[in-house]
């Protein structure tokens, strides 16, 4: 099953368009949080969970590691108010692999600028990105079993074959 955060369902989808819509003044990074944290309660309940339940496979783009990175490193927030809501929504639930794609910070932002109009979040300034990708990377480092980093500075061709050579090891195919 293929998902993404914040949305996956019809509430996580309109709290989505709230958080990242520029006509909205820009709103405190708490009120971020709890936004992340209200989608993701949903999203679990009503899709991942009964997904899981039922044997499948899930894959989500974006999960709590960006409230870490992005309210918690970008926004400056206390990582204790992210473990907290982490705790109180997921309770043990955690994923088996994180796929980062790692990639610099101004070649990820000219990416997002190429595919056109940009959202509240890809209009931040390049230090807030900065600070997103250096606590994604350094938690790469502290779970080095669970994170997968994947060179995104490649053409597309690349990075798929570096995401196929993964699942290869992964479900020992070929």
């Amino acid at each position: 099953m293929l998902t993404r955060e914040p949305g996956g369902t019809a509430l996580g989808e309109g709290i989505r368009s709230l958080l990242i819509s520029k006509e909205l003044p820009e709103m405190h990074p708490d009120a971020e949080l709890l936004l992340m944290f209200a989608a993701r309660a949903e999203h679990l309940q009503r899709v991942i969970l009964p997904a899981l339940k039922a044997g499948k496979w899930v894959l989500c783009d974006r999960f709590t590691d960006a409230s870490y990175a992005y309210q918690g490193a970008g926004r400056g927030l206390d990582s204790k108010k992210i473990a907290l809501l982490e705790n109180m929504v997921q309770g043990t639930l955690r994923p088996d692999i994180t796929f980062l794609f790692d990639l610099d910070a101004d070649i990820g932002l000219a990416r997002a600028k190429s595919r056109g109009e940009t959202d509240r979040f890809e209009q931040q300034h390049i230090d807030f990105f900065n600070r997103v990708r250096t606590q994604y990377l350094s938690m790469a480092e502290a779970d080095s079993e669970r994170y997968y980093l994947i060179n995104a500075q490649h053409d597309l061709n690349n990075v798929q074959q570096q995401i196929d050579d993964f699942l290869v090891k992964l479900l020992k195919i070929r």
